[in-house]
């Protein structure tokens, strides 16, 4: 049962999402591909990163949790990973944004920014030798930085708050991972690279890797759909 563990997670992170995306109330099946794209855009950067940190050993994995296929040095599994977690991302962006009037949240756009912006830039500064951190925070800055003074998303407090709510299942998901359930973790880091901080087992960077990733994901779906109300 241990080798299949890491495709488990992806499995049933995805599959209540995927069946309910069916539902003709939702519908949601008419966006596959374009969520595959959108996706797509998205983890190419995202796995150039985990490539690059996994042959420097920022982290690795323990290859007794996965089937034993790798590409580019990254399990399968973790290919994988790029799309099934944000697949259910999207579709609970989707959803909520649907079925309930959240629209309220662009009144925190500005706070949510501004804040941001001065905690991720005080880390990066006191902090610029752990690569992990830095290059979190680099990618997020640039995120915020682009999605509300440039392209001037008012939909970022919304997809703040959404991100808030897929916070039990980020620690689901990131726990079993970084081993809160399991003999060891999936996925090791290197202590000299991060700030060491844990929430739980999972490192604060992942939360702030999470979040621009899902960002950047609903991002390009919204552009792709061309409807900001997808």
């Amino acid at each position: 049962m241990m080798p299949y563990t890491y495709i488990l997670i992806n499995f049933f992170t995805v599959i209540i999402c995927f069946l309910a995306s069916f539902d003709r109330r939702i519908q949601f099946s008419r966006f596959f591909g374009k969520f595959l794209l959108s996706s797509t855009i998205v983890a190419i950067p995202f796995i150039i990163w985990d490539i690059w940190f996994t042959s420097k050993e920022v982290w690795w994995f323990d290859l007794k949790y996965t089937l034993g296929f790798k590409i580019a040095g990254l399990p399968v599994e973790e290919w994988l990973f790029f799309y099934c977690i944000p697949f259910s991302c999207v579709f609970t962006y989707y959803c909520l944004e649907k079925y309930f009037t959240l629209d309220w949240m662009r009144a925190f756009n500005n706070l949510i920014v501004f804040t941001a912006l001065i905690i991720l830039g005080v880390a990066g500064l006191l902090y610029y030798e752990r690569i992990y951190t830095l290059l979190t925070v680099l990618v997020t800055i640039i995120t915020l930085c682009y999605l509300h003074f440039i392209a001037q998303k008012e939909w970022l407090g919304k997809a703040s708050f959404v991100y808030t709510v897929l916070t039990p299942g980020f620690f689901a998901v990131n726990g079993i991972l970084t081993g809160s359930i399991i003999p060891s973790p999936v996925v090791n880091y290197n202590p000299d690279d991060f700030l060491g901080i844990r929430m739980g087992t999972i490192p604060l960077e992942d939360a702030v890797y999470g979040y621009s990733q899902f960002l950047l994901n609903i991002y390009f779906f919204k552009k792709i759909t061309k409807n900001e109300r997808i």
